[in-house]
């Protein structure tokens, strides 16, 4: 059972940080699974070539930040359970 008052975000962040950081990592999981975001860029200057590269993150490492953070926020992030009818 997840615990807001032990987890890895206890105390560090505010609601609005949390809501922030939420949004963000939601963007750039949408981001990553669309293919909209580049990781290696290079470019020619007046003096030669530059290049610029971006770690990438796994679609699954991004998930589980929106998970924990969405915990974190108390946002119920477990489907309902389904109704079974008992006779």
């Amino acid at each position: 059972m997840f615990n807001r008052n032990t987890s890895l975000l206890a105390g560090a962040m505010t609601r609005e940080q949390l809501q922030d950081a939420l949004t963000k990592a939601q963007q750039a999981y949408i981001d990553l699974a669309s293919g909209s975001r580049g990781v290696s860029f290079s470019y020619t200057q007046g003096d030669g070539t530059r290049s610029v590269s971006f770690q990438q993150t796994s679609m699954a490492d991004l998930m589980a930040l929106i998970q924990l953070l969405q915990a974190q926020l108390g946002i119920n992030i477990r489907p309902r359970r389904p109704m079974r009818f008992r006779f």
